[in-house]
């Protein structure tokens, strides 16, 4: 039988225990195994809440548009490019995320929607261009890197604007990431509904998908409230903030040492045959 989310929480609260004693101890063999494990541990906890949404969601019905919100929309005429709509939802998540949640935000805020299979090739476009191109767009959809190899870090997404230890993907940075996408999902509702514009139900539940893993975030109403989820949220971060901080500088540092400007953007050229085959970063 498959583990609940309750128990993956726990299991993952344990692990990250053990991470940071092996850190301690200078044991890098045990870190690494227990990093390994919390990937692990990470991907079956997202696969449990991922069933968990479609048992508990309502069947689809037509919603009237949500108007896009000044700080990330655009007016224009015809379909949004995909870059562009990546962009904005990652705008409002305010740290990488996986084309899955991309997609879920940008259904939740936005009117049009963005197929997550869209998003396959798009890194590499973007790459493609930034390397004959340069600088010349103001953004580029770029990729996370690995903070150990500053290899690109599978399966997420972040924007070239974006300072350097922000587009890191560290041990505790996973969950500090989990928790600026809560932060950023919770102000994007409080700005629709202080502008007098209901959030969509894609968006309550977006909200509560984040709440349910956070303490003192959620109460089983039927909506969660986001300034007690922003609350939580920002008190949690504050714990481990210090230490993946650091890590994130030290890190930054050496890729600005080590690294070309395409590669500071999406990593370097070891781990990408793999990510062409299937495989995953080590």
């Amino acid at each position: 039988m498959a583990a609940s989310v309750e128990e993956l929480e726990e299991r993952l609260a344990v692990l990250r225990a053990q991470w940071r004693e092996s850190r301690r101890a200078g044991d890098k063999a045990e870190s690494a195994r227990i990093r390994k494990q919390l990937r692990a541990a990470e991907e079956a906890w997202e696969a449990a809440l991922d069933e968990e949404e479609v048992a508990e969601a309502a069947p689809v019905t037509a919603r009237p548009p949500v108007e896009q919100p000044q700080s990330t929309g655009r007016p224009g005429q015809g379909a949004i490019p995909v870059r562009e709509q990546v962009y904005q939802a990652l705008t409002v998540l305010g740290a990488p995320a996986s084309p899955k949640l991309i997609s879920s935000a940008y259904e939740a805020f936005f009117a049009e929607p963005l197929i997550a299979t869209k998003l396959a090739s798009l890194r590499r476009d973007e790459e493609r261009s930034f390397t004959a191109q340069g600088y010349s767009r103001p953004y580029y959809i770029c990729a996370a890197l690995n903070h150990d190899r500053l290899t690109p870090a599978r399966g997420l997404l972040a924007v070239s604007v974006w300072p350097l230890e922000r587009r890191l993907s560290t041990p505790l940075g996973q969950r500090a990431d989990f928790l600026r996408h809560a932060i950023g999902t919770a102000e994007q509702i409080q700005r629709l509904t202080d502008a007098g514009h209901p959030p969509s139900e894609a968006a309550w539940r977006l909200l509560r998908r984040f709440a349910l893993t956070i303490p003192g975030a959620y109460d089983e109403a039927a909506r969660p409230d986001p300034a007690r989820v922003l609350s939580a949220a920002r008190t949690e971060s504050s714990v481990h903030q210090a230490e993946d901080d650091r890590e994130r500088v030290v890190a930054a540092r050496r890729a600005r040492e080590q690294l070309s400007d395409v590669q500071q953007l999406f990593g370097t050229r070891e781990l990408h045959d793999a990510l062409r085959s299937g495989g995953g970063a080590p």
